[in-house]
């Protein structure tokens, strides 16, 4: 499930992927405006699918991680930080598996 948030702080516009355990798998940078946090989410439904979309890294403490690109190479989403190449490797295909069906929640409004 995606989920839209909205930063106190800043006033900028975020979402996250959680995985059906709730586990957030992916987080957005921030967005100015709702409409461009809605078409990231969009552009991660579109891309999760693609494997040579994923930026797979290693960090300098020897954690890995992994952001999902757009087409234009713009980064859409970033992962936590994993302590092996191996589950860095199964939250991609988590990534795969959740995002292209699912739901958006949205935070930002009031019950």
């Amino acid at each position: 499930m995606f989920e839209i948030f909205k930063s106190e702080k800043s006033g900028e516009f975020y979402f996250r992927l959680k995985a059906k355990n709730g586990q957030v798998i992916l987080s957005s940078q921030g967005y100015a405006s709702k409409p461009g946090c809605v078409n990231g989410i969009e552009s991660v439904k579109k891309n999760a699918g693609n494997d040579g979309q994923y930026e797979r890294k290693e960090a300098a403490n020897g954690k890995f991680h992994f952001n999902l690109l757009a087409a234009n190479k713009q980064i859409i989403g970033s992962s936590q930080m994993y302590a092996s190449k191996a589950s860095m490797e199964n939250g991609i295909e988590s990534v795969k598996t959740n995002a292209p069906e699912a739901e958006v929640k949205d935070l930002t409004v009031e019950a």
